[in-house]
């Protein structure tokens, strides 16, 4: 399974880390927009549509666990069902759980390695097809 030109939301609140992220991911074929936190989220997954969502999990505003959870509410089940993956500096494995428990599909650690990516992707896909 192929992931290149799936459509990608990046919710990230740090210009240099949204930067090296959306470079490292369109470099790979995906097609990013991004928002700067949670609320902006919430809005353009609402009003567009997306395969994933990477979701850095502190933002100003909203972050990333609020924002997932606004999104498991919404009342469209292809919007609120989108696989979300927490991004964070934690690489625990208590972050790891949280992530999970607050409805997202997987957790990548930063700074972004694109094959963990693609990898999570996949099987995100595969449990949902």
């Amino acid at each position: 399974m192929c992931i290149r030109d799936r459509h990608i939301l990046l919710a990230e609140d740090n210009d240099l880390n949204a930067e090296i992220a959306m470079t490292l991911l369109t470099d790979y074929g995906l097609i990013v927009d991004r928002v700067s936190d949670g609320v902006a989220c919430v809005k353009q997954v609402k009003e567009k549509e997306y395969d994933v969502v990477l979701m850095d999990i502190q933002m100003p505003n909203m972050d990333g666990y609020k924002a997932t959870d606004c999104i498991r509410h919404l009342s469209q089940p292809e919007k609120a069902n989108i696989p979300i993956i927490a991004m964070s500096a934690n690489a625990f494995e208590e972050d790891k759980k949280m992530a999970m428990e607050a409805g997202m599909n997987g957790h990548i650690s930063k700074p972004i390695d694109v094959n963990v990516l693609e990898k999570q992707i996949i099987n995100i896909f595969k449990k949902v097809s």
